[in-house]
Protein backbone atom coordinates (compact mmCIF):
# COMPACT_ATOMS: atom_id res chain seq x y z
CA UNK A 1 0.00 0.00 0.00
CA UNK A 2 1.47 3.40 -0.82
CA UNK A 3 2.70 5.89 2.21
CA UNK A 4 0.68 8.67 2.00
CA UNK A 5 0.63 11.00 5.32
CA UNK A 6 -0.62 14.00 6.88
CA UNK A 7 2.06 16.26 5.79
CA UNK A 8 0.72 19.63 7.35
CA UNK A 9 -2.68 20.99 9.16
CA UNK A 10 -4.02 24.56 8.93
CA UNK A 11 -6.54 26.41 10.64
CA UNK A 12 -7.91 29.80 9.53
CA UNK A 13 -10.01 31.27 12.66
CA UNK A 14 -11.29 34.60 10.49
CA UNK A 15 -12.22 33.93 6.86
CA UNK A 16 -9.30 34.84 4.39
CA UNK A 17 -7.17 36.47 7.07
CA UNK A 18 -3.56 34.52 7.88
CA UNK A 19 -3.90 31.16 9.40
CA UNK A 20 -1.71 28.79 11.62
CA UNK A 21 -0.23 25.48 11.25
CA UNK A 22 -0.70 23.29 14.44
CA UNK A 23 0.47 19.93 14.80
CA UNK A 24 -2.96 18.57 15.45
CA UNK A 25 -6.82 19.68 14.72
CA UNK A 26 -10.11 18.12 16.58
CA UNK A 27 -11.99 17.39 13.62
CA UNK A 28 -15.80 18.26 13.92
CA UNK A 29 -18.99 17.60 11.50
CA UNK A 30 -18.36 20.92 10.42
CA UNK A 31 -14.69 20.76 9.86
CA UNK A 32 -11.65 21.83 11.87
CA UNK A 33 -12.15 23.19 15.57
CA UNK A 34 -12.07 26.75 15.49
CA UNK A 35 -11.69 26.99 11.03
CA UNK A 36 -13.50 29.76 9.73
CA UNK A 37 -15.92 30.82 13.12
CA UNK A 38 -15.07 34.38 12.66
CA UNK A 39 -15.47 36.72 9.20
CA UNK A 40 -15.92 40.04 8.05
CA UNK A 41 -18.80 41.45 6.35
CA UNK A 42 -19.63 45.14 4.92
CA UNK A 43 -22.22 47.60 6.30
CA UNK A 44 -25.05 45.53 4.05
CA UNK A 45 -24.09 42.03 5.63
CA UNK A 46 -22.37 41.16 1.95
CA UNK A 47 -19.07 38.75 3.44
CA UNK A 48 -15.97 40.43 3.06
CA UNK A 49 -12.69 38.36 1.95
CA UNK A 50 -9.26 38.91 -0.21
CA UNK A 51 -11.92 38.69 -3.00
CA UNK A 52 -12.12 42.23 -1.80
CA UNK A 53 -9.79 42.95 0.31
CA UNK A 54 -6.24 41.87 -0.69
CA UNK A 55 -4.90 42.95 2.60
CA UNK A 56 -6.67 40.41 4.82
CA UNK A 57 -4.13 38.52 3.55
CA UNK A 58 -1.54 40.92 6.31
CA UNK A 59 -3.92 40.24 9.21
CA UNK A 60 -3.43 37.57 11.17
CA UNK A 61 -5.92 35.63 14.06
CA UNK A 62 -4.34 33.33 16.51
CA UNK A 63 -6.71 31.28 18.13
CA UNK A 64 -6.84 31.38 22.25
CA UNK A 65 -8.47 28.56 24.34
CA UNK A 66 -11.81 30.66 25.06
CA UNK A 67 -12.76 30.28 21.56
CA UNK A 68 -11.91 34.18 21.39
CA UNK A 69 -8.90 35.57 18.79
CA UNK A 70 -5.68 37.49 18.99
CA UNK A 71 -5.62 40.02 15.74
CA UNK A 72 -2.80 41.01 14.47
CA UNK A 73 -1.06 43.04 11.17
CA UNK A 74 1.29 45.25 10.44
CA UNK A 75 1.48 49.05 11.91
CA UNK A 76 -1.26 47.79 14.14
CA UNK A 77 -1.18 47.04 17.66
CA UNK A 78 -2.48 43.61 18.61
CA UNK A 79 -5.90 43.12 19.68
CA UNK A 80 -7.90 40.37 21.56
CA UNK A 81 -10.98 39.34 20.76
CA UNK A 82 -13.39 37.57 23.07
CA UNK A 83 -16.74 35.38 21.89
CA UNK A 84 -19.52 37.88 22.04
CA UNK A 85 -22.77 37.20 23.80
CA UNK A 86 -25.38 35.61 21.46
CA UNK A 87 -27.95 37.72 22.53
CA UNK A 88 -29.32 38.56 18.49
CA UNK A 89 -27.70 37.71 15.16
CA UNK A 90 -27.11 38.82 12.03
CA UNK A 91 -27.28 37.92 8.98
CA UNK A 92 -24.59 37.62 6.62
CA UNK A 93 -24.82 37.24 3.27
CA UNK A 94 -22.82 34.67 0.91
CA UNK A 95 -22.82 34.73 -2.57
CA UNK A 96 -25.35 31.70 -2.71
CA UNK A 97 -26.88 31.34 1.01
CA UNK A 98 -27.27 33.28 4.05
CA UNK A 99 -26.16 32.39 7.41
CA UNK A 100 -27.03 33.83 11.02
CA UNK A 101 -23.86 35.18 13.15
CA UNK A 102 -23.06 37.25 16.14
CA UNK A 103 -21.40 40.47 15.76
CA UNK A 104 -18.22 41.36 17.51
CA UNK A 105 -17.76 44.46 20.26
CA UNK A 106 -16.89 47.79 18.41
CA UNK A 107 -13.32 47.77 19.00
CA UNK A 108 -12.89 44.78 16.44
CA UNK A 109 -14.80 46.60 13.81
CA UNK A 110 -13.04 49.25 14.17
CA UNK A 111 -9.55 47.18 13.87
CA UNK A 112 -10.16 45.51 11.22
CA UNK A 113 -11.85 48.78 9.31
CA UNK A 114 -9.07 51.27 9.80
CA UNK A 115 -6.53 48.71 8.34
CA UNK A 116 -8.54 48.03 5.43
CA UNK A 117 -9.55 51.31 4.87
CA UNK A 118 -13.44 50.43 4.20
CA UNK A 119 -16.17 49.72 6.85
CA UNK A 120 -16.30 46.08 8.35
CA UNK A 121 -18.02 44.61 11.33
CA UNK A 122 -16.10 40.84 12.63
CA UNK A 123 -18.97 38.39 12.96
CA UNK A 124 -18.89 34.95 14.97
CA UNK A 125 -20.74 31.83 13.90
CA UNK A 126 -22.26 31.02 17.73
CA UNK A 127 -24.19 27.58 16.75
CA UNK A 128 -22.15 25.64 13.64
CA UNK A 129 -24.33 22.85 14.80
CA UNK A 130 -27.31 24.34 13.04
CA UNK A 131 -26.65 27.73 10.89
CA UNK A 132 -25.45 26.65 7.79
CA UNK A 133 -25.83 23.65 5.77
CA UNK A 134 -23.53 22.67 2.99
CA UNK A 135 -23.44 22.59 -0.04
CA UNK A 136 -26.75 21.24 -1.07
CA UNK A 137 -25.87 19.95 -4.47
CA UNK A 138 -23.65 17.71 -3.02
CA UNK A 139 -24.23 17.80 1.36
CA UNK A 140 -26.52 15.63 2.86
CA UNK A 141 -29.25 16.18 5.80
CA UNK A 142 -28.26 17.38 8.99
CA UNK A 143 -24.79 18.30 7.49
CA UNK A 144 -23.12 21.80 8.41
CA UNK A 145 -20.24 23.79 7.20
CA UNK A 146 -18.60 27.05 9.27
CA UNK A 147 -17.86 29.75 7.48
CA UNK A 148 -15.94 28.02 4.74
CA UNK A 149 -17.01 29.08 1.24
CA UNK A 150 -18.79 25.52 0.69
CA UNK A 151 -17.62 22.53 2.42
CA UNK A 152 -16.11 21.55 6.14
CA UNK A 153 -12.61 21.32 4.88
CA UNK A 154 -10.01 21.19 1.48
CA UNK A 155 -7.38 19.02 1.01
CA UNK A 156 -4.89 19.59 -1.38
CA UNK A 157 -1.22 17.29 -1.88
CA UNK A 158 2.64 18.58 -2.54
CA UNK A 159 2.67 16.23 -6.01
CA UNK A 160 -0.26 18.43 -6.87
CA UNK A 161 1.71 21.62 -6.21
CA UNK A 162 4.92 20.32 -7.84
CA UNK A 163 3.20 19.28 -10.86
CA UNK A 164 1.38 23.24 -11.25
CA UNK A 165 4.61 24.87 -10.81
CA UNK A 166 6.79 22.66 -13.30
CA UNK A 167 3.41 23.78 -15.89
CA UNK A 168 3.72 27.60 -14.32
CA UNK A 169 7.93 26.85 -15.06
CA UNK A 170 6.67 26.55 -18.41
CA UNK A 171 4.38 29.46 -19.47
CA UNK A 172 4.14 33.18 -19.84
CA UNK A 173 4.21 34.07 -16.10
CA UNK A 174 7.06 31.73 -14.88
CA UNK A 175 8.54 34.68 -13.28
CA UNK A 176 6.11 34.33 -10.63
CA UNK A 177 6.46 30.56 -9.76
CA UNK A 178 6.83 28.63 -7.80
CA UNK A 179 4.06 29.29 -5.63
CA UNK A 180 3.64 27.99 -2.44
CA UNK A 181 0.78 26.13 -0.68
CA UNK A 182 -0.30 28.77 1.55
CA UNK A 183 -2.02 30.45 -2.12
CA UNK A 184 -4.64 28.27 -2.14
CA UNK A 185 -5.54 28.22 1.81
CA UNK A 186 -5.93 24.08 2.34
CA UNK A 187 -6.74 22.35 5.67
CA UNK A 188 -4.92 19.45 5.16
CA UNK A 189 -2.00 18.77 2.91
CA UNK A 190 -1.08 15.44 1.77
CA UNK A 191 2.70 13.67 1.09
CA UNK A 192 3.28 10.93 -1.07
CA UNK A 193 0.70 10.67 -3.60
CA UNK A 194 0.83 11.29 -7.55
CA UNK A 195 0.22 14.19 -9.12
CA UNK A 196 -3.26 14.79 -9.45
CA UNK A 197 -4.33 11.34 -7.43
CA UNK A 198 -7.00 13.15 -5.92
CA UNK A 199 -8.78 13.77 -8.56
CA UNK A 200 -10.22 9.63 -8.23
CA UNK A 201 -10.75 9.52 -4.71
CA UNK A 202 -14.60 9.04 -3.52
CA UNK A 203 -13.34 8.34 0.13
CA UNK A 204 -10.46 9.24 2.69
CA UNK A 205 -8.90 8.31 5.95
CA UNK A 206 -6.78 10.67 7.69
CA UNK A 207 -5.63 8.57 11.06
CA UNK A 208 -8.78 7.65 12.57
CA UNK A 209 -10.78 10.04 10.91
CA UNK A 210 -12.66 9.32 7.58
CA UNK A 211 -14.09 12.21 5.07
CA UNK A 212 -16.34 12.04 1.96
CA UNK A 213 -15.12 13.62 -1.38
CA UNK A 214 -17.48 15.98 -2.82
CA UNK A 215 -16.35 17.78 -5.44
CA UNK A 216 -13.20 19.53 -6.66
CA UNK A 217 -11.93 22.80 -5.37
CA UNK A 218 -12.93 25.95 -7.93
CA UNK A 219 -10.60 28.72 -7.35
CA UNK A 220 -10.94 32.02 -7.65
CA UNK A 221 -8.68 35.49 -7.52
CA UNK A 222 -7.73 35.34 -4.02
CA UNK A 223 -4.97 32.36 -5.34
CA UNK A 224 -3.28 34.90 -7.37
CA UNK A 225 -2.80 37.03 -4.13
CA UNK A 226 0.60 36.88 -2.55
CA UNK A 227 0.07 36.17 1.53
CA UNK A 228 2.83 37.92 2.55
CA UNK A 229 2.59 41.23 0.27
CA UNK A 230 -0.94 40.86 -0.76
CA UNK A 231 -0.14 41.84 -3.68
CA UNK A 232 -1.84 39.96 -7.21
CA UNK A 233 -0.40 38.49 -10.18
CA UNK A 234 -1.71 36.27 -13.06
CA UNK A 235 -0.85 32.97 -11.55
CA UNK A 236 -1.83 30.37 -11.00
CA UNK A 237 -5.59 31.24 -12.66
CA UNK A 238 -3.90 31.60 -15.96
CA UNK A 239 -2.34 28.12 -16.08
CA UNK A 240 -4.99 26.44 -14.21
CA UNK A 241 -7.30 27.76 -17.17
CA UNK A 242 -5.21 26.02 -19.76
CA UNK A 243 -4.61 22.71 -17.57
CA UNK A 244 -7.16 22.41 -15.01
CA UNK A 245 -10.59 23.49 -16.35
CA UNK A 246 -14.20 22.04 -16.18
CA UNK A 247 -16.64 24.28 -18.39
CA UNK A 248 -15.99 27.57 -16.02
CA UNK A 249 -14.34 26.26 -13.25
CA UNK A 250 -10.42 26.39 -12.24
CA UNK A 251 -9.73 23.26 -10.12
CA UNK A 252 -7.31 22.88 -7.31
CA UNK A 253 -7.74 20.58 -4.48
CA UNK A 254 -10.65 18.72 -3.18
CA UNK A 255 -13.45 19.51 -0.93
CA UNK A 256 -14.11 17.31 2.34
CA UNK A 257 -17.00 16.40 4.65
CA UNK A 258 -16.19 14.34 7.62
CA UNK A 259 -18.32 10.95 8.18
CA UNK A 260 -16.40 10.77 11.55
CA UNK A 261 -14.79 13.28 14.15
CA UNK A 262 -11.56 12.70 15.64
CA UNK A 263 -8.56 14.33 15.96
CA UNK A 264 -5.60 14.40 12.91
CA UNK A 265 -1.95 14.97 13.62
CA UNK A 266 1.20 15.84 10.86
CA UNK A 267 2.59 12.56 10.56
CA UNK A 268 -0.62 10.45 10.13
CA UNK A 269 -1.48 7.74 7.64
CA UNK A 270 -3.57 8.23 4.87
CA UNK A 271 -5.62 5.56 3.22
CA UNK A 272 -7.76 5.89 0.18
CA UNK A 273 -10.60 4.02 1.21
CA UNK A 274 -12.92 4.16 -2.23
Amino acid sequence: MPNYLLHAVHVYPVKSAAGCAPGEVRVEPWGPAGDRRWMLVDPAGKVVTQRQQPRLALTRAEPLPDGGIRLSAPGREPLSVTVPEPVGTAVAQFPKDKVEAVEADAGAHAWFSEFLGAEVRLVHLDDPARRRPVAPKHGRPGETVSFADAYPLLVTTLSSLDALNSLIAQGDHADEGPLPMTRFRPNAVLDGTAPWAEDDWKRIAIGDVTFRITEPCARCVVTTTDQRTAQRGKEPLRTLARHRRSGDKLLFGQNLVPETTGTIRVGDPVRILE
